[in-house]
């Protein structure tokens, strides 16, 4: 990858200045009404079907949820996420019940669409949010004992960010997206 130039002009502002902060102001903390709003922000993502097959367990310093979370953190996530102002652990709807017929197999794509907006929420409040997986899958699971058929995805940091976008966040081209693991056409 090479750096990035600027966004061309006409992406919109949220997103130009979105990044994934790898470091969060300790003191800043996400009220209640930002919570709110940022989950709101979720619900309103599309859905196949409208299905919505998207949860979250959300934890903020002092809160008991916070400390549930925070002994399953990865060391390299430990330590920029756990100054947050709020931790978010995503969980999709994969199955049915507690059997193996598959709920959709758009759960994971549409959780994805539902972080996203929750993640330009953020942008648009102020806030900054990071989008990780460094964290004991297996630990978390079992300390949060989602019910048959959710499974843990991911997890959210989000919170005020302390500094700007970390060195070397380049982007691909749009000539290498669309380039992909296509096959030459004959």
């Amino acid at each position: 990858m090479h750096p990035s130039p600027e966004p061309p002009s006409g992406i919109h502002p949220l997103l130009a200045g979105r990044f994934s902060p790898d470091r969060f102001d300790p003191s800043a903390a996400v009220d209640d009404g930002a919570l709110g709003l940022l989950l709101e922000a979720a619900r309103w993502a599309p859905s196949a079907g409208n299905s919505q097959p998207w949860g979250f367990f959300t934890g903020r310093p002092g809160e008991p949820e916070h400390d549930r979370l925070l002994p399953h953190l990865a060391p390299s996530s430990a330590r920029w996420a756990t100054d947050a102002g709020l931790l978010v652990v995503a969980l999709t709807r994969r199955h049915v019940g507690d059997t193996s017929l598959l709920y959709s197999e758009f759960a994971d794509y549409d959780l994805g669409q539902a972080v996203a907006h929750m993640t330009v929420q953020a942008q648009a409040m102020g806030l900054a949010a990071h989008q990780f997986r460094a964290f004991d899958l297996e630990g978390l699971t079992k300390e949060l004992d989602p019910a048959p058929g959710w499974a843990i995805v991911s997890m959210v940091a989000v919170g005020t960010a302390a500094g700007g976008p970390p060195k070397g966040s380049d982007r691909h081209s749009v000539a290498h997206l669309r380039a992909g693991p296509w096959s030459p056409a004959e």
